[in-house]
Order: C-alpha cells, then sequence, then structure tokens
C-alpha cells in the first residue's frame, strides 16, 4: 500500500512521527476501517525500523484506532456506533469543562479568531470540504483547551479526539445540514457577554447533537443492535 500522507522520516523521535502519521491516514480514512496492516510495508515507506512502527501501533491499539488480532493480525478498528455513543458524552464534557474555564480569561484577539474560524466552517460546509470543515471545528474548539490552560482536559481530549474525527470525516455526508455553524454563534455570543455557565451549556449541546447525528447516519441494522 503506498500513501500519499507518509513520508520517510529522518528527523529525531521517529516513534512520535510515526504515530502522529499513522494517526492522520486512520483518521482520515486514508487507512480505511478493517483495512490490515503490516508493519513491515510501514517501515520500509517511512524509512525507518520496525521498532517505531510496533511502538507507535501498540499507542494507536490503547488508543483504540487499531486492534491485533490473533495470528499476528493487526488491522483498523472498525467504526461501529458504540464508539460514537461512547466517545461524543465524555467529548461534549471535557469541551464543555474547557469553554466554562477558559471564558473570563479570552481576549478580544481570541474571540476574533473563534468568529474566523467559523467563518472558514461555514464556507467548508457550504463546499462539502471535509478536511476544512474539520480543521476549522477544531481550531474553534482547540482555542477554548488551550486557554484554559488544563493538563488533565487537554490530556484526556488527545485521547478522545482522533476516534470522534475519525467518525465525522466517514460520515461527513450525513453532517452537511449540522447547526454547528449556528451553535459557535451562540458560544461566541455568550463569550462576548461574558457568560461562562451559558457557553459551556451550548458547547456541549453542541457536541452533543454532533453525536447524535453520526449515530442516526449507521444503518438501522446497527442503530437497533
Amino acid at each position: 500500500m503506498k500513501l500519499h500522507t507518509f513520508e520517510k522520516i529522518d528527523r529525531l523521535s521517529l516513534r512520535e512521527h510515526v504515530y502522529t502519521l499513522l494517526q492522520q491516514a486512520i483518521v482520515a480514512g486514508e487507512l480505511q476501517p478493517g483495512q490490515r496492516i503490516r508493519d513491515t510495508d510501514l517501515a520500509a515507506q517511512f524509512g525507518v525500523s520496525r521498532t517505531p512502527v510496533r511502538e507507535a501501533l501498540q499507542r494507536l491499539e490503547d488508543e483504540g484506532l487499531v486492534e491485533m488480532l490473533s495470528g499476528a493480525l493487526t488491522r483498523v478498528v472498525p467504526l461501529n456506533m458504540q464508539a460514537a455513543q461512547d466517545a461524543f458524552p465524555v467529548v461534549a464534557v471535557l469541551h464543555a469543562l474547557a469553554t466554562r474555564l477558559a471564558v473570563d480569561r479570552l481576549t478580544a484577539g481570541d474571540i476574533d479568531a473563534l468568529g474566523q474560524a467559523n467563518d472558514t466552517l461555514v464556507q467548508a460546509l457550504e463546499t462539502s470540504n471535509v478536511v476544512d470543515a474539520l480543521q476549522a471545528d477544531d481550531r474553534f474548539h482547540a482555542l477554548f483547551v488551550r486557554v484554559a490552560h488544563n493538563y488533565e482536559i487537554q490530556h484526556s481530549l488527545e485521547r478522545l479526539m482522533p476516534k470522534v474525527r475519525r467518525l465525522e470525516y466517514a460520515q461527513f455526508s450525513s453532517l452537511a445540514g449540522h447547526s454547528s455553524a449556528l451553535q459557535h454563534q451562540a458560544i461566541i455570543a455568550a463569550c462576548e457577554q461574558r457568560l461562562p455557565e451559558l457557553a459551556a451549556t451550548l458547547a456541549e449541546q453542541n457536541w452533543l447533537s454532533l453525536g447524535q447525528l453520526i449515530v442516526k447516519s449507521f444503518p438501522q441494522s446497527e442503530n437497533a443492535s
């Protein structure tokens, strides 16, 4: 398999680089759900030994993005509705907490950055540009996480967000009518009025409604199970 995301790595921290590139390929669907992964192939493509590849795969297994089955078979974890049901409520609460902590610390520049990210999101949704849309959404919510400056929130979201974004990439066509941009506008308004509880509630609702939409996008047979 030849993936354009991958490149030979000639810098330090090989494990971190391999991990990041593999995670990006899984989240974006370049490595598809259920696809088999061979560490020897990846090592050759990256231009590294098998050790950093194996270490990266172990980390991705711990995060629920790959699974190692019997017979030394490693594959990308298939998408499933339960993953959405499990991840989105937790992500919603963490982002709500980050928002609550950040609101009173936001500068005028921060609020402008929120508006710019949301404008980009609107444009991306109008053109069905999945990469730009999700990157803009990341910038919007990541600003609250950065300003909140809480390591535990940040660390927990770093582990959970790849699962969430992977689901969004895979189900993006079903999200075209989602009202994220309007919800973001309401969050920005609450921030401008320095209403942390309202902003946090709106942020939580934003993530929960997105999760519900993704759950509904799965086949009815899976929804019924």
